[in-house]
């Protein structure tokens, strides 16, 4: 029989998909895959049974619904400060891993290159390298959340045509500064590059950190992708609605594949959006809140039981440092090792920090903490990690 194409054969279970499996057949808690598994506000559960109640069956205009797109457009110039022209600008696909799907297929030819910052989230990477292109990487200083632009410069090749950051980052925690934001600015102008912005964790901001979109930026607009969605912050990771935004020559471009790829986003799921837009101000301090409650009881607990850690700026991941660990306990010879022996003394899942680097032995001492999670939930799996490490090896 022929062969399968070559584009499938470096493809694996993501680490987040396989621990998740694993925590699942002990029926343990998951702090590994970004589920986000709290309930979807009110409003937007009766929207969603109000549009299906109506018969809102029927495919939407590839961009989506114009309405939502509206919506969007309106928080975009607000929220965000983009100086988009109008709805036209906005292309709702089937989550944001679609939108980036979408750009990454406009943008790139076989053999351009994407430069991606380390600790990366794996899917953009494993995207960029499926339809053709390749990846680049520069670090980021996780002892100071910094980026040292002589070695931006310095992974930057001729093949080079985008910069992707994402802010607040996942799995580091990083919020980027203005200051960062316009250093990319300058080297994209200087060296003509796109920028891709992944802003999904954009709500979830802490100690004082401010979110900003590099789009709003002067001249930033016409060279910059900036990719959202609703999946983290109205807790619907299952629902697959997400957004890109873009000046006009490229958003047309990527609502042509839009609708070739998934001919467009789930209709009654999109009319439902709407009301998300009618959310007070209070939902959003609330959300801010509450996940730094949660950040800070994860990251007491976890330097508690001997994890070294920097407390995230934003979105609700924790990349931990578990080498002391080793001195006290077995079973944590690497970062896999340590992801199964959590889950073997106390039922926790994590994500092996080798998900994140082109090199595993970057990640080999890590592991991915996401504290998404209900209270309850969150405080038992603190719990069980007290119990486990805080008591000396037995």
């Amino acid at each position: 029989m022929k062969q399968l194409a070559t584009r499938t054969d470096a493809l694996e279970q993501s680490g987040i998909r396989a621990i998740s499996k694993l925590i699942n057949e002990v029926d343990g808690i998951n702090l590994g895959q970004g589920i986000c598994d709290m309930p979807v506000p009110t409003p937007i559960k009766s929207a969603a049974h109000a549009a299906i109640d109506g018969d809102e069956s029927i495919y939407s205009h590839f961009a989506g619904v114009r309405e939502l797109r509206s919506r969007i457009a309106a928080k975009i110039r607000t929220y965000n400060k983009i100086p988009i022209e109008s709805e036209e600008n906005i292309v709702v696909s089937v989550g944001s891993t679609g939108a980036f799907v979408t750009a990454m297929m406009a943008l790139l030819n076989p053999g351009d290159e994407v430069l991606l910052f380390e600790p990366y989230y794996g899917y953009h990477k494993h995207i960029i390298e499926l339809i053709g292109g390749s990846v680049t990487y520069a670090p980021i200083d996780m002892s100071t959340y910094s980026v040292d632009f002589n070695q931006v410069r310095e992974a930057i090749s001729e093949n080079t045509k985008a910069i992707l950051i994402t802010t607040p980052a996942n799995p580091s925690g990083k919020v980027w500064s203005h200051e960062e934001c316009l250093n990319i600015l300058s080297i994209a102008h200087e060296l003509d590059l796109y920028i891709i912005t992944d802003e999904i964790y954009e709500y979830m901001l802490y100690d004082g950190a401010e979110h900003l979109s590099i789009a709003s930026m002067p001249t930033a607009y016409d060279r910059t992708i900036t990719l959202s969605g609703f999946s983290k912050t109205y807790n619907m990771t299952g629902w697959r609605l997400g957004y890109a935004v873009a000046p006009t020559h490229i958003a047309e471009k990527m609502g042509l594949i839009n609708d070739l790829v998934y001919i467009c986003a789930p209709t009654p799921l999109q009319h439902a959006l709407v009301a998300a837009f009618d959310m007070s101000e209070s939902y959003y301090s609330d959300l801010r809140a509450a996940y730094l409650e949660k950040r800070n009881m994860m990251c007491d607990t976890l330097e508690r039981c001997g994890f070294n850690l920097v407390r995230p700026q934003g979105s609700y991941y924790i990349l931990a440092d578990y080498s002391k660990l080793r001195q006290r306990f077995d079973g944590f010879d690497d970062d896999m090792s340590a992801c199964k022996t959590l889950i073997s003394m106390c039922g926790i899942g994590t994500v092996p920090g080798r998900s994140f680097f082109s090199d595993p032995q970057d990640g080999n001492d890590l592991l991915r903490f996401c504290y998404a999670k209900e209270l309850d939930v969150l405080t038992e799996a603190c719990k069980r990690l007290e119990a486990a490490f805080t008591q000396p090896a037995q």
